[in-house]
């Protein structure tokens, strides 16, 4: 059985949807996974922001133009006139529990309850769409199985255990629908595997079930080399390894969640980026398998913030790196590049929430050096750091300001920090030597 993982574009109109159901309907069994119809959930973030802000007003006023929207779509959608009833009974009873929600004192709890709507009328929709266009589809609630521990970590065995239950519960379905993004918490509130979870969502399903394949279908063919949105001429990459495509979804390839192929590397279970405008099209096949050294592709990531760490006596005190470290654990933020030198850590973070208490406590034990508005350029290829030819990327970007170079931690990535003001230059001259052969 393949799991297939559907983003919002992909289901964002009638026209779409029919896409879709062209895709999947091929008379193999399978499980797909639905993201919230493009914009809804942005929508509904905005919802909840305005009830944490007290802006009731507004807050209705938004419930009830995308309740509309939904009306139309199901109109547009559904011709039987059974299943159009059904189906605007759902959508309205979804929308009254907003509606409630408005009126409710704000929490995280509430949020994730409000943002979990998107999948659950997407899902429904579609899943009434097939039945009214006869393909033996049947829904499978993500809250039913989808579940993550103490450690905000999937419940594997949990998952492994509810979901294969409900499948043989239904041996004579052909298509079963189901939610991505959304799950329980260890308390079995509604939660979230945050933005673009529905990727993660899928591989999660897939090691499952120990799926044939899992499918990730966006409205691009493949990872490409590098991003599309600031170079021209990139090219889709036909094969990469499960650590080449984690250290892109890390750092910065926005077709993939950073944790995708996390659950299925295990069990060598491969993951396959197709576009849904262009089915026959390869895409990037990810696996276990490495092929030819040097660069493949690069990414880049945004909203990085440098803090330089100083401290004279440094070198003479053993626990002076765990004490950093230790304050950054306290306020739940990851670190993305650290270099060290004899009185001094350089480090970056991606999540700035919690910086001025960081930093309050830092400045305890240190001298600290803040830069803000920085970029990471992740450079990524099987055994990069031993490519003979990885020394002309520093002649290439001789007029770039390095910030931070990390070299040697993996032997597939090298990412080197630099001010956001100059990432689509240091792009543009590292597609150029790289990809469209302009030598030195």
């Amino acid at each position: 059985m393949k799991v297939l993982k559907f983003g919002g574009t992909s289901v964002g109109s009638v026209e779409n949807m029919g896409n879709v159901k062209s895709i999947i309907n091929d008379g193999d069994r399978k499980i797909v996974v639905l993201s919230a119809m493009s914009g809804t959930t942005n929508h509904l973030v905005s919802i909840a922001q305005d009830i944490k802000e007290g802006e009731v007003s507004s807050a209705q006023s938004k419930v009830k133009a995308l309740h509309q929207t939904y009306q139309v779509t199901v109109d547009n959608l559904l011709q039987d006139s059974s299943l159009n009833h059904k189906v605007k009974t759902y959508v309205s009873e979804v929308f009254s529990l907003l509606g409630t929600c408005i009126n409710e004192t704000y929490s995280e709890q509430l949020e994730n309850k409000i943002l979990a709507q998107g999948e659950l009328l997407s899902t429904y929709m579609f899943t009434s769409y097939l039945n009214q266009e006869g393909v033996n589809a049947k829904l499978l609630p993500a809250l039913d199985f989808m579940k993550i521990d103490a450690n905000k970590e999937p419940d594997q065995g949990y998952i492994r255990a509810r979901l294969n239950t409900m499948l043989e519960e239904y041996t004579n379905a052909e298509i079963f629908i189901t939610q991505g993004f959304i799950c329980l918490d260890a308390a079995n509130n509604i939660s979230n595997l945050q933005r673009g979870g529905s990727d993660f969502t899928a591989t999660i399903i897939g090691a499952a079930i120990l799926a044939e394949e899992v499918q990730i279908w966006t409205d691009i063919d493949g990872m490409h080399n590098n991003d599309p949105r600031y170079v021209e001429n990139t090219n889709p990459i036909s094969n990469l390894s499960f650590d080449e495509a984690a250290e892109l979804a890390y750092f910065g390839a926005k077709i993939l969640h950073p944790q995708t192929v996390t659950p299925v590397r295990t069990d060598n279970i491969p993951v396959r980026l197709k576009n849904t405008m262009d089915p026959p099209a390869h895409g990037t096949l990810i696996s276990s398998k490495t092929s030819e050294g040097g660069v493949k592709a690069i990414a880049a990531k945004d909203g990085i913030t440098a803090i330089k760490i100083k401290s004279a006596r440094m070198l003479q005190t053993h626990g002076f790196l765990k004490k950093v470290f230790e304050i950054f654990e306290t306020y739940e933020t990851p670190i993305d590049m650290i270099t060290t030198s004899e009185v001094a850590v350089s480090l970056t973070i991606d999540d700035d929430r919690n910086l001025d208490k960081i930093l309050n406590e830092l400045e305890q034990i240190a001298k600290i050096e803040v830069d803000k508005n920085q970029s990471i350029v992740c450079l990524v290829g099987h055994s990069v750091v031993n490519d003979a030819g990885t020394y002309k990327l520093f002649q290439i970007l001789k007029d770039v300001k390095i910030r931070m170079i990390s070299y040697g931690g993996s032997k597939n990535n090298i990412s080197l920090l630099i001010d956001s003001n100059d990432k689509i230059t240091t792009l543009q001259k590292l597609n150029d030597y790289l990809f469209e052969l302009v030598t030195l």
